[in-house]
């Protein structure tokens, strides 16, 4: 993960979520990473994080936290008394990596709520540069990465890429791990649009396309029909194919059609 992320180093904090043991928080610090904070919900990791953080040169620090619930601004702040910082020079990050091997129930969850602060430039992602190098369950990163008519497609797809340049990295056999899980991983990294598509609220953008991939096999007029027929000139208004099915959409058609539903404060059912 850390060898092939392309992490910039210089006045950058990295924010490990769920280290455990601590292997890829030991493949950070060999990088040279002078920042690195772990964010660890289960407290059987953290004697042995511990002691990664009494051997790495006052560049580690790991926080007893849920990362669903923590307050970001504990994360930063325990940032900034690391490494070459410690006499308080830098009061913010120009760059912030978040990374981690997300556990698979959780794993969607989390990136939306990612998504939701990076949209709205809270928590740690306030930094002019931030990155977001995890792994997911293959199925999850299939999705979050899929174009337009990739059968992967869905909502994570759609609300990833309304703001981020979504790709992958790698993927890692189930092989791979010990224990061995049922079923294979994959690592991908997101890292905001220069110019996002996202033109209103990240919500509206997910209740958009929630509605649409509901019924994911059937074409978008016939959706849009059952729904309310007078609402087929949205489609026709955005200039999207009627005929297409929600996985042949391009993420900036679903970003103009959420756009126009929250303008006119259209109660999607």
């Amino acid at each position: 993960i850390v060898s092939l992320a392309g992490l910039e180093l210089d006045n950058a904090l990295c924010v490990e979520v769920g280290p455990g043991p601590g292997l890829l928080t030991r493949s950070i610090l060999d990088s040279g990473a002078q920042s690195v904070v772990a964010v660890e919900k289960d407290s059987r990791f953290i004697p042995t994080l511990r002691q990664l953080q009494e051997a790495s040169d006052g560049r580690f620090d790991v926080l007893l936290d849920d990362m669903l619930k923590i307050d970001h601004s504990r994360i930063v702040q325990s940032g900034l008394q690391l490494g070459s910082n410690a006499d308080g020079h830098i009061k913010t990050f120009e760059y912030v990596h978040l990374l981690g091997n997300l556990p698979f129930g959780v794993a969607t969850p989390m990136l939306v709520q990612w998504l939701h602060l990076l949209s709205l430039k809270q928590g740690i992602f306030t930094s002019p540069n931030v990155s977001m190098s995890l792994m997911f369950q293959k199925e999850v990163g299939d999705r979050i990465v899929a174009g337009a008519s990739d059968s992967a497609r869905g909502r994570l797809s759609v609300v990833s890429q309304s703001i981020c340049d979504a790709f992958r990295i790698y993927n890692v056999p189930s092989s791979g791990f010990v224990p061995r899980p049922k079923v294979d991983a994959t690592v991908v990294q997101l890292r905001p649009l220069e110019k996002p598509l996202l033109k209103s609220s990240l919500g509206t953008l997910e209740r958009v396309v929630r509605f649409s991939f509901m019924k994911r096999r059937k074409m978008l007029a016939r959706i849009f029909k059952d729904w309310d027929p007078a609402h087929i000139a949205l489609l026709e208004e955005c200039e999207i194919d009627p005929t297409l099915r929600p996985q042949d959409v391009p993420t900036e058609k679903f970003c103009q059609l959420a756009h126009v539903i929250e303008q006119r404060n259209i109660k999607l059912p």
